[in-house]
């Protein structure tokens, strides 16, 4: 009996340290629900953010400070503007300086730098003499700064430029692709596309491989194949640069699922890794497919398919679009860990696989569902989506920690 309960003790720890809140707005507050569509923190701030590194930055009386998941102040609200944690570090604005603090409060010293970073997968960049290098969330140098620009850090590497040239780093600040191109692509199990003066390849091994009468190539997101242009055309490449599904299509996008949208004249449908078309081309617009096995396609609206096309939920919704989510784990449209946060007569909510709204309820405002606890991990550990960088002035054309944008054809 002892062993039950500490068993069920211990299911219930990992399930409240696992726990999601939504930040929404009804009535013109904001409060957090859960994935049951309760409300944990019910609305009553005028200001705050969604939940990240287990605590949200809320204002109140015009000062900005943190709560947790029950909504109990953590850290007092003593500032004048507050970014989210990551990686157990924030950057806050007291008086008016920029400074770090931890979860405590506490204000970190941190090494010379001429505008503070938000932290990203452990690292945050530090900008001297308009270089930029790394330090981790114990304030120590990783990296000195030696680059004229790095971005967000995409599962643990970032594209970096040194003399107009591209290369990529890992958060130890070691080169895994030395900065010897033109344009460079994410990296993906050990390889990367780039452009070597006029010629578009792929990298691996430090070995550059041309891509036959490749024009463009696209990110490497969830599979072995991604999209490239050809004589204006879209087709797909493998991880080796061999043309996988020749160049026939007008626009493309990744594939998830083992399906990926194409476009044909003025329809999208999608096709499987072998170039047949699974799903007919019928659709004003189509996204990839989430882990759920969902994909958004549109109509006069938006609505979502399952693998074989069938229509789950009607097309009468608009859907949401952000693109600081990391592709790499989640799409930045459609279903993301369970549900999709979607559009409807000017309201928000969010919708379950079965096409019923979370709680039957609509929001002035609803913002994705995020962790309301810190699991615990290693600093360096790749498993938040990139952040864009805390402005403390006006962003140099150098030095930005914005990730490189998602463009899809």
């Amino acid at each position: 009996m002892k062993k039950t309960l500490i068993f069920l003790l211990l299911a219930s720890i990992q399930f409240v340290n696992s726990q999601e809140l939504a930040l929404v707005k009804k009535n013109s507050k904001i409060g957090y629900i859960s994935k049951d569509g309760s409300f944990k923190i019910e609305p009553q701030y005028k200001s705050a953010r969604s939940f990240s590194d287990g605590l949200a930055a809320v204002e109140n009386g015009g000062k900005w400070g943190f709560i947790d998941s029950k909504g109990s102040w953590v850290i007092p609200a003593d500032f004048k503007d507050a970014k989210d944690f990551n990686n157990g570090i924030a950057v806050v604005q007291k008086d008016k300086e920029w400074v770090y603090i931890d979860k405590k409060g506490e204000i970190q010293k941190a090494p010379a730098s001429e505008k503070l970073f938000d932290f990203n997968n452990g690292v945050a960049f530090i900008r001297q003499n308009n270089k930029v290098g790394l330090i981790n969330n114990k304030m120590a140098v990783v990296l000195e700064p030696k680059y004229d620009q790095i971005k967000s850090f995409e599962n643990g590497y970032a594209r970096v430029e040194l003399n107009k040239n591209w290369g990529i780093i890992n958060t130890e600040g070691k080169e895994v692709v030395e900065p010897a191109y033109a344009e460079i692509g994410n990296y993906f199990k050990g390889t990367t596309w780039a452009r070597k003066d006029k010629t578009f390849g792929l990298v691996s091994g430090g070995k550059f491989t041309p891509v036959d009468g490749a024009e463009k190539i696209w990110d490497f997101e969830t599979q072995d194949l991604t999209f490239a242009k050809k004589n204006g055309k879209i087709g797909y490449i493998d991880l080796k640069g061999n043309w996988a599904i020749l160049p026939i299509y007008d626009k493309g996008k990744a594939f998830s699922k083992n399906l990926a949208p194409v476009l044909v004249g003025k329809k999208w449908g999608f096709i499987n890794p072998e170039g047949k078309f699974v799903i007919e081309p019928t659709y004003n617009d189509a996204e990839v497919f989430s882990t759920n096995g969902l994909a958004p396609v549109k109509e006069s609206n938006w609505g979502f398919i399952n693998e074989s096309g069938k229509l789950i939920i009607p097309t009468q919704y608009g859907i949401t679009t952000n693109a600081i989510i990391a592709m790499f784990v989640q799409q930045d449209k459609g279903f993301i860990d369970g549900v999709a946060r979607v559009k409807n007569e000017g309201k928000w909510g969010f919708l379950k696989p079965d096409g019923t709204v979370l709680s039957n309820q609509w929001f002035e405002n609803a913002e994705l569902f995020s962790k309301s606890a810190e699991k615990p991990q290693p600093a360096a550990t790749p498993v938040e989506a990139p952040k864009q960088e805390t402005k403390t002035t006006k962003p140099a054309a150098k030095a930005t920690a914005k990730p490189a944008a998602k463009k899809k054809k």
